[in-house]
């Protein structure tokens, strides 16, 4: 089969599933990405750089994938959500790129991060959605895990890397929020390339007025560069936009989930990070609050 002829539909479901696998396994360790990249320039650079080449990594794949630039509707919701979802988009990848450099940990930041999907549905009931009581399990699970992975025994309070990657990951859950409610009237792929320039750009404005960027910081950073922007971004995203169209999205979201296990064990096999019991469990219960808030229940027909 040719590039040109390939659909987002024609993937079964056992492809599809392996699309969000890949996906979860990317997004994963491009948190030790992060952690590398700090070593060699600042935030709004690393973010800058690599959201713009993820941006451009997405025109040859729109060009097999979405040639088609839609409806006249189509194009002025794409072009609306775009924007808004890459201000969010800067906002909560900055915060989160500042929270690995304070905390210094990719595991960590995962499994902190991973909490928005615990905050989607709480966010939600605030929006008129009703929740159950599973969700609430999860919550409370992950809040419980939350302070023992970020407050060490002895110590009283929670510390700022944490604080920061706990409010970036409330502003993926709001970003998660606006691409649902804009998902039916944009064009996928290109909603997400137009979200990448304004993050991209918006932290290289950013850059030139709080950072002093360095063309041989970047250069020397540049395989983590090229892994945050053109696999994390560019390659999966399109995996998720593939894997999607063929998997539930209950199940679709506790494998997307596996990110945080998989920051983990980047973090702990290619960075030697560890954590201390407490940590640990912390992790563990934060992880299956994650799990438990994303079942769903089917009720039983009635015969």
């Amino acid at each position: 089969m040719s590039l040109s002829k390939i659909s987002l539909s024609n993937l079964n479901k056992s492809a599809s599933t392996a699309c969000v696998f890949l996906t979860a396994i990317i997004w994963g360790l491009a948190f030790v990405a992060q952690r590398l990249g700090a070593d060699f320039m600042g935030t709004y650079t690393f973010n800058g750089v690599r959201f713009m080449l993820g941006a451009v990594s997405l025109i040859p794949v729109i060009f097999f994938l979405e040639r088609d630039a839609g409806t006249a509707d189509e194009r002025k919701y794409t072009l609306i959500a775009g924007i808004a979802g890459g201000l969010i988009l800067f906002t909560a990848s900055t915060l989160q790129q500042f929270g690995v450099v304070f905390t210094g940990s990719a595991g960590k930041a995962g499994f902190i991060t991973g909490l928005y999907t615990v905050l989607v549905p709480i966010i939600g009931v605030f929006l008129g959605r009703k929740i159950t009581a599973l969700t609430w399990t999860g919550a409370i699970s992950a809040v419980v895990g939350l302070y023992l992975l970020s407050v060490p025994e002895g110590a009283t309070s929670i510390g700022i890397g944490d604080i920061v990657l706990l409010i970036g990951a409330f502003f993926w859950a709001i970003h998660i929020i606006v691409i649902d409610r804009y998902a039916n009237r944009v064009k996928p792929l290109r909603f997400s390339m137009t979200q990448f320039w304004v993050c991209g750009i918006s932290s290289i404005i950013c850059a030139l007025i709080f950072e002093d960027i360095s063309p041989a910081g970047i250069i020397a950073g540049l395989a983590p560069i090229l892994y945050g922007g053109v696999m994390s971004v560019g390659i999966a995203y399109t995996l998720q936009t593939l894997g999607q169209r063929g998997v539930e999205p209950a199940k679709a979201a506790i494998i997307f989930s596996l990110e945080s296990l998989f920051s983990a064990l980047g973090g702990a096999i290619l960075l030697g990070e560890t954590m201390s019991a407490r940590g640990y469990v912390g992790c563990a219960l934060i992880f299956t609050g994650i799990i438990v808030s994303q079942i769903t229940l089917r009720k039983k027909a009635v015969a």
